[in-house]
C-alpha cells in the first residue's frame, strides 16, 4: 500500500492531462496511418481481382501523342474487348508484332476478313494525321480511364531499392501498430482519486 502526499497527488494530476492528450493524438495518428495502409491494400486486392476476372491491366504513357487527353507520364486502366465492340472515338491499345503496343484514338473501323476481325485506323490526339497504316485486330485493350503523373511512381516500384524500402516501411508500420504498449492507468487503485 502506497501513501501519496498531497504534493505527489497534485503532480500526478498535472501530468495526467498532458499524457492523456499525447496518447490521444498518437492513437488518432496510428488509426489514420493504419486506415490509409488498409485502403491501399484493399485497392491492390481489387486490382488483382479485376485483372484476373475482367481482363483489366495498367499501361503507362511515355510519350505525349495522346496529349492533352492523356499526357505523358499517365497510367491508364485498360480492359481487353473483342474487336467487334470497337467504336470510332474509342482510345485503344493495339499490340504490334515486333514492336511496342500503340495507344491512340480510333478514327475509323472497317470489317475484316472474318466476323471477329476489324481493320482500325488510329490517330494520337496530339498528331495532325492518322497513323501510317491501319491495324488488323481481333481484340484490343480499351482505355477506361487515365491518371496523370502516376507512371514515374509505378516505374520506380520496379527498382529493387525502392521495393525493398517500401517492404521495410510496411513491416515497420505493422510492428509499430501492434507493438505491446504499457498498461494504461485508470486512476483507481493507483493512489489517485477516482
Amino acid at each position: 500500500m502506497s501513501m501519496d502526499t498531497p504534493a505527489t497527488q497534485a503532480l500526478q494530476r498535472t501530468r495526467a492531462p498532458g499524457s492523456r492528450s499525447t496518447g490521444r493524438i498518437s492513437g488518432v495518428l496510428t488509426d489514420i496511418v493504419l486506415w490509409i495502409a488498409a485502403g491501399l491494400g484493399a485497392l491492390c486486392i481489387v486490382l488483382v481481382v479485376l485483372a484476373m476476372t475482367a481482363n483489366v491491366t495498367l499501361i503507362m504513357f511515355r510519350t505525349g501523342s495522346m496529349s492533352p487527353t492523356i499526357p505523358a507520364g499517365s497510367v491508364a486502366i485498360v480492359q481487353l474487348i473483342p474487336a467487334s465492340e470497337i467504336s470510332v472515338g474509342d482510345v485503344v491499345t493495339v499490340d504490334r508484332p515486333g514492336t511496342l503496343p500503340i495507344t491512340h484514338r480510333v478514327t475509323s473501323v472497317e470489317a475484316g476478313s472474318t466476323p471477329k476481325e476489324r481493320l482500325v485506323t488510329l490517330r494520337g490526339d496530339a498528331n495532325a494525321q492518322d497513323d501510317p497504316s491501319p491495324h488488323t485486330v481481333t481484340s484490343v485493350r480499351i482505355v477506361r480511364f487515365a491518371i496523370p503523373g502516376l507512371a514515374p511512381a509505378i516505374a520506380a516500384m520496379g527498382n529493387p531499392v525502392v521495393l525493398g524500402g517500401v517492404t521495410v516501411a510496411a513491416a515497420a508500420l505493422v510492428l509499430w501498430a501492434f507493438w505491446p504498449r504499457g498498461r494504461r492507468r485508470t486512476g483507481v487503485g493507483d493512489g489517485e482519486q477516482p
